[in-house]
C-alpha cells in the first residue's frame, strides 16, 4: 500500500468495534514510530498506550470529571480563537460530523451528548495519550505532531482506524492520576484507535481539503 493510498483512504473514526489488537502489534505500531523525525533527534514523545481494566478506569474518572462541571484546565495552551479561514473549516469539519450523526445545527444537548463521547474514547478498546515534558514548549510539540501523525498512518497501513483527539489534552488531572504520571510530563493530546465500525453513521463524515494553490506557494 503507497503512502499516496494510505492518505487518500484515511478519515477520521468514531465508532469502533470491541475487537482488540493483541499486544506484540500494538508493540510492533509503535516500535515503527520510533523512526519518527524529531528537531535535533531529541524524540520528545512519550506516549501511553491504554488498553483493558486501565482503560475503563480512565474512562469513568473522566466522565466522573466531565459531569461535574469541572472547566478545562490543559497542560499546554489551547487558548487561541480560530480566525477567517481556519474558522470556516471548523464549521465544515463540525457541519460533516454532525451531518452524518442527523443532527440538527440548534439541537445542542444532542451535540453535547456527541462531544462527551470523545472521554469515552468512541467506544474505541484503544487509546493513546501523546506527553512530553512541560518545558519543551513550541518545538517539543512540533515533533509531537509529526510522532503522531507517523503513527496514525503505520496504523492506517495495517487496518486499524484512528480519530486524533484535542480533547483528550483538556483533563489532564485524572488522567496523570490514573496513569501516576509525574508533574512535570504534560498530556499535549490524544487518539481513540481500533477497527472501525463500517456501519455507523458517523464513518461516513468526510471533510474537505483546500486546493493546493491554497496552501502552497513555489518559489524558483
Amino acid at each position: 500500500m503507497t503512502i499516496a493510498t494510505i492518505l487518500n483512504n484515511r478519515a477520521s473514526a468514531r465508532a469502533f468495534t470491541n475487537k482488540k489488537i493483541p499486544t506484540t502489534e500494538l508493540e510492533a505500531i509503535f516500535a515503527l514510530a520510533q523512526q519518527s523525525v524529531s528537531n535535533c533527534n531529541v524524540q520528545p514523545w512519550q506516549t501511553m498506550v491504554v488498553s483493558g481494566e486501565t482503560r475503563e478506569r480512565l474512562k469513568a474518572a473522566l466522565m466522573k470529571t466531565l459531569m461535574a462541571g469541572q472547566a478545562p484546565n490543559p497542560d499546554f495552551d489551547w487558548t487561541p480563537k480560530y480566525q477567517d479561514e481556519h474558522r470556516e473549516r471548523q464549521f465544515g469539519s463540525a457541519n460533516a460530523l454532525y451531518g452524518a450523526l442527523g443532527i440538527e445545527r440548534g439541537d445542542k444537548k444532542a451535540r453535547m451528548e456527541s462531544m462527551a463521547r470523545n472521554w469515552t474514547f468512541f467506544d474505541a478498546p484503544h487509546v493513546a495519550f501523546f506527553c512530553m515534558q512541560k518545558y519543551l514548549g513550541i518545538m517539543g510539540a512540533v515533533d509531537m505532531g509529526v510522532y503522531a501523525q507517523t503513527v496514525s498512518l503505520i496504523l492506517q497501513e495495517a487496518g486499524i482506524a484512528s480519530c486524533m483527539q484535542g480533547a483528550l489534552g483538556q483533563f489532564p488531572d485524572p488522567v496523570r492520576e490514573v496513569l501516576k504520571l509525574p508533574d512535570e510530563l504534560g498530556i499535549l493530546f490524544g487518539m481513540s484507535f481500533g477497527y472501525a465500525d463500517a456501519a455507523a453513521p458517523v464513518n461516513a463524515a468526510r471533510t474537505s481539503r483546500a486546493e493546493l494553490a491554497e496552501a502552497v506557494k513555489f518559489y524558483n
